[in-house]
């Protein structure tokens, strides 16, 4: 970030000039621009190549996505719940506290539940895109058939199969959805 004189202006593409003084009123030259760059910096040119998220942010972004829409969704169904268990007799006061009862403990149910899948399923992800090297459609099935494996082998292995074949169904349902989302949508 060496100063320069104002002579070479749009030089570089790839770099836009700065002037940390611009906004203030301050008697300093603008001719102290500096070259800063318009894409992100890498170390390497490995890191510029692959255009995906680390196992960190992968496992975080998973599990609170699916943390927080589990949550908004049982305490949906737990608002429904809390209605349905109206009694006759019941006041304002002892409505208001089972509807929050019912949503709060449906919502906890239910995030925890489908965080843990969210886990999971980073987890594996991560793990297939460390081991073969490629990110690609089938890394996502193998992931949610692994995922609903996991999530099912406690309760044997039938259960844990049908799991695992829910799972790779959905995750490649949900990467076909983006594929078509991102080819006919314009955003």
């Amino acid at each position: 970030m060496a100063a320069n004189n104002g002579s070479d202006h749009g030089s570089d593409e790839n770099t836009r000039l700065y002037n940390p003084y611009q906004n203030f009123e301050v008697p300093i030259k603008s001719q102290y621009l500096y070259k800063l760059p318009t894409s992100p910096e890498f170390l390497f040119t490995e890191e510029s190549l692959r255009q995906r998220r680390s196992w960190g942010e992968n496992l975080t972004f998973y599990t609170g996505t699916a943390y927080l829409g589990g949550s908004v969704a049982g305490a949906s169904v737990g608002l429904f719940t809390g209605f349905k268990s109206f009694e006759s007799g019941d006041t304002t006061k002892l409505k208001i506290n089972r509807i929050l009862n019912s949503s709060g403990q449906t919502g906890r149910t239910w995030g925890n539940r489908i965080g843990i899948i969210g886990l999971i399923y980073a987890g594996i992800e991560s793990g297939v895109v460390a081991v073969t090297d490629r990110d690609d459609v089938w890394t996502s099935v193998v992931a949610g058939l692994g995922t609903g494996a996991v999530f099912r082998a406690a309760r044997g292995v039938r259960s844990a199969a049908v799991a695992g074949a829910l799972g790779g169904l959905a995750a490649g349902a949900v990467v076909a959805g983006k594929q078509v989302v991102k080819r006919y949508v314009p955003i």
